[in-house]
């Protein structure tokens, strides 16, 4: 099932929903952080159970704008 990113709080759940899988069942995801760079495109998303950081997504970006990869960290 697609999410239509018009629907951020779907597209959030959606993101959330899948990191918990990524980072496992027995992590406990409680926060997602978000950054943005100076376009406004997210750059990183911090992945974390309390305070602790579990991964780390960071995103790059072609000279049009659109994402060419997705690095965990």
């Amino acid at each position: 099932m697609g999410v239509r990113w018009s629907h951020y709080d779907e597209a959030y759940k959606a993101i959330f929903d899948a990191a918990q899988g990524i980072a496992s069942l027995e992590t406990d995801l409680t926060k997602i952080e978000f950054a943005y760079n100076a376009a406004g495109d997210i750059e990183t998303l911090v992945f974390k159970k309390g305070a602790a950081i579990l991964f780390t997504l960071t995103f790059g970006y072609d000279a049009e704008g659109k994402v060419t990869q997705i690095t965990r960290s």
